[in-house]
């Protein structure tokens, strides 16, 4: 991707982070990383937090980028607001951006194209939790539907434990959704534009990738180019593309997957306003690809043009 532009172009630029959601320390590092490379590019960007500025002000940039990570941020409401103020921003637009922040309607998407899904139910009062554990066998996962960066994500390991934890995530927006645990592999796979980045595989220490692992923790391991085989990574690309313009992406994003025992793989869920953390898998994917995250920031901000 060409990141050769007179970054004149973008006028007065507004990074967008913070705000109110549980995401909020993450997306404040996201755009302190963002603003920090931008900057070093020339462009004329500044910091701007939803919950210490009011948004009416954002009328005063030429264009945002977003990494307002989770509720506001990520599930279309601070896109429409841009829409209203016919700001241009990165990312995904309204529809797509409170789809993919939806996972149960974002999966019924895909199941409609016949795109492999991690298997799942969606848990109410009323289920018959014993036999959701033994139809995907322990351990499994549980997690809310409508949050991002792995918050409420649980692994029920114990017999008995799936009834345990529903009433804990009844706290969260949104459905619940209790998923089979696809052990032979996570991994992610960014999208650029119109290009499918190189994958990378997600090694935690702990049991799985959970909150502590994606931004707290030195031990996590990130393999990329991951240990996919020629054909796999060809196949996750196709996969990922698919998946994100089902939902009309745009831009950027990241599409998350899980491999099984044998070799199968499944999407598992679409981040539509990824982290840009040291940390960060998108970054990690773009570096592999030749782009320093200065570099990487012009291209995401360039799709606005």
């Amino acid at each position: 991707m060409n990141t050769q532009v007179d970054v004149k172009q973008f006028g007065k630029v507004a990074v967008v982070c913070g705000g109110f959601s549980a995401e909020r320390e993450v997306s404040l590092n996201s755009g302190k990383a963002v603003l920090d490379a931008l900057l070093s590019k020339g462009v004329d960007a500044h910091h701007f937090d939803p919950a210490d500025t009011d948004i009416s002000k954002l009328r005063e940039f030429d264009r945002v980028f977003n990494v307002l990570h989770g509720t506001f941020g990520e599930d279309g409401s601070l896109q429409g607001v841009l829409d209203g103020f016919n700001i241009p921003y990165t990312g995904c637009g309204v529809l797509a951006s409170a789809i993919a922040m939806d996972k149960f309607r974002c999966r019924l998407i895909w199941q409609s194209l016949d795109l492999p899904n991690v298997p799942y139910v969606v848990l109410t009062d009323d289920s018959d939790f014993d036999a959701i554990e033994e139809q995907f066998g322990l351990p499994m996962f549980v997690k809310p539907a409508a949050e991002g960066s792995s918050v409420g994500v649980m692994m029920i390991e114990e017999k008995g434990g799936l009834a345990k934890a529903y009433p804990t995530l009844k706290q969260y927006h949104g459905a619940i959704l209790a998923e089979k645990a696809i052990t032979g592999g996570e991994y992610a796979c960014a999208i650029l534009g119109d290009d499918a980045l190189p994958s990378i595989r997600i090694i935690p220490q702990g049991k799985f990738y959970d909150y502590e692992a994606k931004y707290n923790s030195n031990d996590t391991v990130y393999q990329c180019p991951s240990d996919l085989t020629a054909e796999q990574e060809r196949q996750m690309g196709e996969l990922a593309k698919k998946a994100f313009e089902a939902v009309g992406g745009r831009g950027w994003g990241r599409v998350d997957f899980l491999k099984d025992d044998s070799g199968k793989l499944y999407v598992l869920e679409l981040n539509t306003v990824p982290g840009m953390t040291d940390h960060s898998l998108v970054p990690m994917a773009a570096k592999a690809r030749g782009l320093d995250l200065a570099s990487l920031c012009v291209a995401v901000l360039s799709q606005t043009l």
